[in-house]
């Protein structure tokens, strides 16, 4: 099985990527939705950090959230 360290691209922190076992990786505890991959796919081309990950979710998850609100008429 291959490990990697890694350097996040967002926060610029090591951690291991286990490329070679999926399941095992520290990304795999990160649930996301499609659209919630797509965003953080769309910002970074390379693997991210566990954290940065479940930040960037929060923030597409705001964002949307904030878009309903002014479709129905409580702009920010």
């Amino acid at each position: 099985m291959k490990h990697e360290l890694k350097y996040c691209p967002r926060c610029n922190h090591t951690f291991e990527c286990k490329v070679g076992s999926v399941v095992l990786c520290q990304c795999s505890t990160v649930k996301l939705s499609q659209e919630e991959r797509n965003f953080i796919n769309d910002k970074y081309e390379d693997c991210l950090c566990a954290a940065c990950m479940e930040t960037l979710r929060d923030e597409y998850n705001r964002e949307k959230f904030n878009l309903r609100l002014k479709k129905i008429g409580y702009g920010f």
